[in-house]
Order: structure tokens, then sequence, then C-alpha cells
């Protein structure tokens, strides 16, 4: 692995990180030598992602923290601090959705997918800002989705959130590019997870259309995100920052 690419002795943060995008671009950081601190609050499922993390020679562990409680947020951030003596980089990727027609939302509803998507990439984002200044530099990292970019009739809270932190690493890109962080975002288009499993079984008919306007003609895996998470956690992005970069196998430039 080229200097430019290395993460040995970078300590890594990411949330909703036992599973899924979380859990790929974990791996991706881990094999590049980073140090990796994956929060949630499934405690069996993360005994697995453990276990595929240490299985790449990683140092890895966990931590519980709850995306809805400010309190969980900050306190995940400083103790993944102060366990490895240092926090390079935060990936915010805890998130979920609700799926239904505007009309049939409840307030409760839309607050628990913004809090989820964005209030806790926010809550997480200031706390590690302090570490990040302390040892010169950092990377931040927000999953959006391809509904940053369109809309979808049953998603509008998802898509509103997904836009929400696009914006928010923009206005962190600049606030913070004079303390060397750099912030910015991943566009995911159909990624076969847990949460897209839901999606299939909810909208009729999905998996034909995403096959059929994919150029790569196939759903993407949580493994393919790791190349993009060490190239935005490592000095070869050091120049890069405020961007959103789709993920999606040319889905967003399909006609």
């Amino acid at each position: 692995m080229t200097k430019a690419f290395d993460l040995t002795g970078r300590v890594a943060l990411v949330t909703g990180g036992n599973g899924g995008i979380g859990l790929g671009m974990a791996k991706g950081l881990a094999q590049a030598g980073a140090t990796v601190m994956i929060a949630g609050r499934n405690k069996a499922k993360a005994e697995a992602a453990l276990a595929a993390l240490k299985g790449l020679g990683a140092k890895a562990d966990f931590i519980e923290l709850d995306a809805l409680k400010e309190e969980s947020c900050r306190a995940g951030v400083n103790a993944t601090a102060d366990k490895f003596g240092r926090l390079d980089i935060l990936i915010n990727n805890a998130g979920t959705s609700v799926r239904k027609p505007p009309e049939q939302l409840t307030a409760a509803e839309w607050h628990l997918v913004m809090d989820t998507n964005v209030t806790s990439a926010f809550l997480c984002s200031q706390a590690v800002y302090p570490h990040m200044k302390k040892v010169g530099g950092g990377k931040i990292i927000n999953i959006g989705s391809m509904m940053t970019i369109f809309a979808s009739s049953y998603a509008a809270p998802y898509g509103a959130s997904k836009g929400a932190i696009v914006q928010m690493a923009r206005s962190f890109a600049v606030a913070w590019a004079k303390d060397n962080i750099q912030v910015n975002s991943i566009l995911p288009g159909w990624i076969d997870t847990e949460l897209t499993a839901k999606a299939r079984e909810q909208v009729p008919g999905l998996h034909e259309r995403v096959l059929a306007r994919t150029p790569v003609a196939r759903w993407g895996l949580p493994d393919d995100f790791s190349g993009i998470a060490v190239f935005l956690a490592s000095p070869a992005s050091d120049f890069l920052t405020g961007t959103a970069i789709p993920v999606d196998g040319g889905y967003s430039v399909m006609a």
C-alpha cells in the first residue's frame, strides 16, 4: 500500500459500523492499517462484525451508541478518543427510514428519521472536532444517499435527511478547513443491506427496476465501499473537501 493510502496509526469511529455499508467501510479502513471502533446498539450483531475485522488483523472494538440520544453520541466519540489516545476519522453512517406516502407520516416518524440520520451526525461531528484539532487534522465522512439527488414518493423524511447531511458536510468543510479537517459525503445507490431488503419487501417491482436502471446490472455490496472509505479517510484526499461522491454502479448517470 502506498503512503498516500496508509492509515497506520490512525483511529476511526464508524457509527452503524456493525453491519451493512458501515461494516464494509470499517473493513476497508482496517485493511489500510487503522484502528477501528464500531458503534451501534446491537451487541450481538457487533460480535460478528468484530470477528470479521479482527480476522483482517485489525485492532478493533465496539461501543454502544444510541443515535437518538445526545449524551450517547458525545460519550461515544469521547470514549473512543480516550481508549485509543486519539481520533482521526469519523464516519457518520447511522441511519434509518420510514416508508410511507407523505400524507401518512406522523411527526414522530419524521423526527425519528431526521434525528437518527442528521442530528446524530451533527452531534458526533461537533464532539470529534476538538480531538481532530488536537492532532492537527482529521477526516469526517457523511453517508448521504442517491435520495440526496433523486426523490421518492415513499421516502420523504429519508430524502430530506440525506439532503441535509450532505449540505451539513459542506458547511463543516468550509468552517473547519482552517483546522485541516476534510469533510466529505458518499452517496450510496441501491446496496444489498438489511435496510434495502425491507424496501424490496415493501415496494413491488423494486428489484427489477434497480437492475434495469443500473449500468453495471447488479445491486451494490457493502464491500464496494471499502475503497472509497480508505480514499476519503487517507492523505490521498487532503485537497478534497465539501464534495459528495456517488457510489452507485452508474445509477445516477443513467438516462
